[in-house]
């Protein structure tokens, strides 16, 4: 599984059908599966995403978390962290798991997060979505769960 996370000041998803969820401030998560991902991978990226000191303190470093915050989350999936664009112009997405399997994995995922006291909203499974969001910092992690 790998995350990319984004500490914003703000970020809106929409969908072909308009307007579907919002946060203020807080960090978005985009996040993708490949076919060995399983529970101990979810909880893994969870656990570190809600546990890493990513917010600042008056003093300006980094040593609040988001669970210290009670910051909003947004999760939203994106195949597309599991590219490999070193062999020819094309990105291939083999790695990713298949469109089932991902979705399963991403309704895991976020029940876990959403089973935290923050609030936490999703994108659309599968959707074409427009993202909009105001970096903070900017500050952007990379996690995944087989580079431990």
């Amino acid at each position: 599984m790998r995350a990319l996370l984004q500490r914003v000041a703000y970020a809106k998803v929409k969908t072909k059908d308009g307007f579907y969820s919002a946060i203020q401030s807080g960090i978005l998560v985009f996040v993708g599966f490949e076919e060995t991902d399983n529970t101990q991978d979810l909880l893994l990226i969870k656990n570190k995403i809600f546990n890493l000191r990513i917010f600042k303190n008056t003093e300006g470093k980094l040593h609040f978390s988001v669970t210290d915050t009670q910051a909003e989350i947004m999760i939203v999936s994106q195949f597309t962290l599991f590219a490999d664009s070193w062999q020819g112009n094309r990105p291939s997405f083999t790695r990713a798991a298949k469109p089932e399997q991902a979705h399963m994995l991403y309704n895991q995922f976020c029940t876990l997060c959403q089973s935290m006291p923050n609030t936490c909203y999703t994108g659309s499974f599968g959707s074409d979505m427009q993202v909009e969001l105001i970096n903070d910092g900017p500050l952007t992690l990379w996690l995944d769960s087989k580079s431990r």
